[in-house]
């Protein structure tokens, strides 16, 4: 008996694994920016243990074969509240993104404290970080849409909000000024938010006030914020909209540039497409939205005050050199089934008759009134996309959500992003090289977000790791076709755990809350 016990203990420990995967034959792309270089990876108890040469053997084994071993991307700029309810978040996985940040654009959840529990509790696949959004925030203290300054008393909740959620974990303090109701607010209150969300080392992020010819003033005021608050700042999916504005991204990067060597610390995101997404509501003036649906259809009622949102309209696509709203396409209307996927043209020519610029607006007006649209806006210029990318403090983000497979159409960045980068502008266009593509999707946005121990391919930062092949990853979601998912990623590791193996989803849930980190790494 003692002789099979004693041969017993010699076999398990001959057996015994150094290591819980080792992925051997890859081409490594650290997250740095430096060259690739062939090596192996070995995963211990959720964390990168050895990069390069590994000796030592893995309870799981995986010959990668020559394809590329890089940190798992970090979204930055997604709208991810409703992940308890797509927990899967198959379609970040398929395009390589292992870790999002949610909360952008001034919405967020307010409890973030209740919001990580409940990620701890329901089991995601990725990893999760979340800024609180001054938009949640102030309807929570001023009870709606308001054009007014907050009261002293509503302004000490408001910042009694922001420094519960910093202290809570949230990465920083975002804000969406083309959105209700933070259109309306004064620059002073947003320094005032922003100082409480510097005091933790926070990081404000603005989907900025204006995206057309007037982003000059917008990137003013971000720079005051930046300035007067001590903090740090990040703009929200660089672009340039409307034909006005086109050609102009030499001049967006250079007042960036400029802010930066006056001591101002300033970053940018960016999504690879030529349009964007939003509600329909947003060819509607601000002041006729001004306080719910309730006072927008008294306005309308009002052949005055109508007669003023219709010229304001007008007036608007006059400014941006369009004659109609023809590069608007309606991706969802739950009002009217059968407008989705037309331009307001083509739907105002089917509920109208008519595709005159008075039909449209009517169209805008009415479908406003019963609860609006989602809506797709080509509004960019492919040579300012490529401009922006090419900047070094540019990260790469998808501004979409999790997503299940379904016929509704969305815009495809949520499917296609990451991989849109690998594909079009490394491999056909060789804009980036691999490198640095994987550097804008991994070590920029965790020293950015100082998101402690990601990003990188080194020992002792979290295992989050992708295997694909360069030559075969592409997207390919389209407008048409916005959730069919990328390929290419044939094995996606999520804090040690593989979530896709071999190209199929292993059902594994090894998410976790990713909360600030106070210094940087």
């Amino acid at each position: 008996m003692k002789t099979f016990m004693l041969l017993l203990i010699m076999t398990l420990s001959a057996t015994a694994a150094d290591f819980d995967v080792v992925l051997r034959n890859g081409r490594i792309v650290d997250g740095s920016g430096k060259p690739a270089f062939a090596g192996d990876l070995a995963i211990k108890d959720g964390c990168i243990a050895v990069v390069g040469k590994v000796a030592g053997s893995g309870a799981s084994e995986i010959n990668v074969g020559g394809k590329i071993v890089a940190p798992g991307f970090i979204d930055v700029h997604t709208h991810s509240e409703d992940i308890l309810k797509y927990s899967a978040a198959e379609n970040f996985l398929r395009m390589g993104v292992t870790t999002v940040v949610t909360g952008n654009c001034g919405g967020s959840r307010i409890d973030i404290a209740r919001f990580f529990k409940d990620l701890e509790a329901t089991n995601v696949t990725l990893n999760v970080a979340s800024l609180i959004g001054h938009n949640s925030v102030r309807v929570k203290a001023m009870g709606g849409s308001f054009n007014r300054p907050p009261s002293a008393d509503e302004l000490s909740r408001m910042k009694t909000m922001v420094e519960q959620a910093m202290k809570d974990g949230a990465v920083g303090l975002s804000t969406g000024l083309i959105y209700l109701p933070g259109t309306f607010t004064k620059t002073e209150e947003i320094i005032e938010l922003a100082r409480v969300a510097a005091a933790h080392g926070g990081l404000y992020v603005s989907h900025i006030r204006h995206e057309t010819e007037q982003i000059f003033e917008a990137l003013d005021e971000l720079c005051r914020v930046a300035r007067e608050a001590g903090i740090r700042a990040q703009i929200s999916h660089l672009k340039l909209a409307g034909p006005k504005a086109w050609g102009r991204a030499g001049e967006v990067l250079a007042i960036l540039d400029k802010a930066r060597a006056d001591g101002l610390d300033i970053a940018h995101d960016q999504y690879v497409y030529t349009a964007s997404s939003t509600g329909l509501s947003r060819l509607v003036p601000d002041q006729a939205r001004e306080g719910g649906t309730k006072k927008f259809i008294e306005r309308v009622r009002d052949p005055e005050q109508k007669r003023l949102i219709i010229a304001e309209m007008k007036a608007t696509l006059k400014r941006s050199l369009r004659s109609d709203y023809g590069y608007v396409f309606i991706a969802d209307c739950r009002h009217d089934k059968s407008l989705s996927g037309k331009t307001v043209p083509q739907a105002a020519k089917l509920r109208r008759g008519s595709d005159s610029l008075d039909d449209q607006i009517e169209l805008v007006l009415d479908l406003e009134r019963h609860g609006g649209a989602t809506a797709i806006f080509h509004g960019m210029n492919e040579a300012d996309v490529r401009r922006f990318l090419l900047h070094p403090l540019t990260m790469v983000a998808s501004d979409g959500g999790p997503r299940a497979p379904s016929t509704e159409l969305t815009h495809p960045r949520s499917c296609g992003n990451n991989a849109r980068v690998l594909s079009r502008y490394v491999r056909e266009l060789k804009l980036l090289s691999l490198e640095e593509a994987v550097r804008k999707m991994t070590s920029l946005p965790a020293r950015t977000f100082r998101l402690q121990g990601h990003g990188e391919i080194k020992p002792g930062c979290a295992a989050n790791v992708v295997v694909f092949d360069p030559d075969q990853v592409a997207d390919r979601a389209t407008f048409e076709q916005p959730r069919a998912y990328a390929v290419g990623f044939s094995d996606v590791f999520v804090n040690g755990t593989a979530v896709i193996r071999d190209g199929s989803l292993t059902g594994a849930r090894p998410g976790k809350p990713v909360r600030s980190s106070p210094t940087r790494h």
